[in-house]
């Protein structure tokens, strides 16, 4: 779907073409008509576009014309063209949703610039729709992961695939990348999805009490055990257990976590009885596992056991295309969440989010949207202020910049196309082999933008 449309409506021949030939020298592409009833079957909510209508026109006039475009979509902008006695007029329209008048006569810069800005408005909102449409696309079954990369979209299928199976996953991602989202995943897309989802973070426990947490303790089992405890594992049972940062987990207690998970059975601290388990078991680590046996901080065995199905979460700055949908995700969130309007990012704001490394990964973007939510937008405060320092990261070359800005336009491109290679072609204006070209460089097949 091409975008730059202007639909021009005047009843005066002359005016028509003069604002033709100026618009399209700016790059527009212009339809003109003398009445306005011909235009509104094509103002539609999917009009990539904009529309100039005059005021004063018979039949359906320019104010009407707002009327009913608002009543389709009321994000369509509609910049009216105003004679000196309709200024009142033009400004009252304002109020009811117009979005510009210019006054007669006017200079073609005035016209091209305000159907720029109009143009710019109505690319961000469809885009904002269009996110929020795969958003919801991509929401079931289960815990939303986020992301049209390749590396997201096989991890999605392997979780469709792995879900139901019963077996023990490790996932392996940075700080920050979803490893817990993933582990949901598995639970909710699986047949334990009524019974309880249990995480635990080992890195967060003490080691004094690691083991009474995970495999629970009877009454007396030591000093202030005044009554038996259920363990975490007895909590998951029939359901999930997620152990995060495994590699935190006590060497001492390393050996207790092999035993349940070969046998699956627990005993608590201080009893001699054996409590039969049914559980599945989801480990989680930000670190090379195979590095901490060699260091001698994690137990072999225990890291074969847990090392048979692995999942890998890319970091976020090896799938910078997934930027713009997982910002809107989060910012429809942080607007529900604090009763605020979401305000749309420009350009700017994209361009900032793109050149950043994140080395908090998806957390971080998420703390990034809340505060542009609270801030107000890019009026409020410098681009800047999204983004952490805590890290002190190289920033990304040019080469680099240039290539992930292009690949995420030509995935926009294939996605509003639905994957027609033809229509993306046109909405670029680049040559069938180049887009092709292009494509295989980063890894594009237009398989995966096709609806249905």
């Amino acid at each position: 779907m091409s975008e730059n449309k202007i639909i021009f409506v005047d009843d005066e021949e002359h005016i028509r073409i003069a604002n033709q030939q100026t618009l399209e020298l700016a790059g527009f592409q212009v339809q003109t008509f003398s009445r306005a009833e011909k235009a509104l079957p094509l103002l539609t909510k999917e009009w990539p576009g904009v529309a100039v209508c005059d005021i004063r026109l018979p039949g359906i006039d320019g104010l009407s014309l707002l009327t009913r475009v608002r009543e389709v979509d009321p994000d369509l902008p509609v910049i009216l063209i105003t004679g000196h006695g309709d200024i009142a007029m033009a400004v009252g329209a304002m109020r009811d949703g117009a979005y510009d008048f210019i006054e007669k006569p006017f200079a073609a810069e005035r016209l091209v610039d305000t159907v720029r800005r109009a143009i710019e408005k109505r690319t961000l909102t469809l885009e904002n729709r269009r996110l929020r449409t795969e958003l919801m696309d991509q929401s079931a079954p289960g815990p939303r992961i986020i992301g049209r990369a390749a590396a997201m979209v096989d991890l999605r299928a392997t979780i469709a695939q792995l879900a139901d199976t019963g077996a023990d996953v490790l996932v392996h991602g940075e700080t920050g990348t979803g490893k817990e989202l993933v582990a949901r995943a598995l639970h909710e897309q699986s047949s334990r999805r009524g019974r309880n989802f249990v995480a635990v973070n080992c890195g967060a426990v003490p080691e004094g009490i690691f083991e009474s947490e995970l495999f629970g303790h009877e009454a007396g089992a030591f000093t202030g055990a005044k009554g038996k405890r259920i363990g975490k594992f007895e909590h998951a049972d029939g359901g999930t257990l997620f152990l995060d940062e495994i590699e935190s987990a006590p060497l001492s207690a390393q050996v207790r976590l092999l035993r349940v998970l070969q046998d699956r059975t627990v005993e608590r601290l201080g009893s001699n009885k054996v409590v039969a388990l049914d559980l599945r078991v989801v480990a989680a680590t930000k670190i090379d596992l195979r590095k901490a046996v060699d260091a001698g901080s994690f137990r072999a065995d225990l890291y074969y056991r847990l090392n048979v199905l692995t999942l890998e979460i890319p970091p976020l700055r090896s799938r910078r295309e997934d930027i713009p949908l997982l910002f809107q995700h989060f910012l429809l969130l942080a607007g529900s969440r604090y009763g605020r309007e979401v305000p749309v990012p420009g350009p700017k704001q994209m361009h900032a989010l793109f050149a950043h490394d994140w080395p908090g990964n998806v957390r971080e973007l998420r703390n990034a949207a809340e505060r542009y939510v609270l801030l107000g937008g890019e009026r409020a405060f410098d681009i800047n202020q999204l983004l952490t320092r805590e890290t002190e990261v190289s920033p990304p070359t040019l080469p680099n910049q240039v290539d992930c800005f292009e690949k995420s336009l030509i995935e926009q491109a294939l996605a509003a196309n639905e994957g027609s290679i033809k229509e993306t072609m046109a909405a670029l204006g680049i040559p069938r082999k180049t887009l092709y070209d292009k494509m295989q460089k980063y890894g594009l097949d237009k398989k995966h933008f096709k609806v249905g």
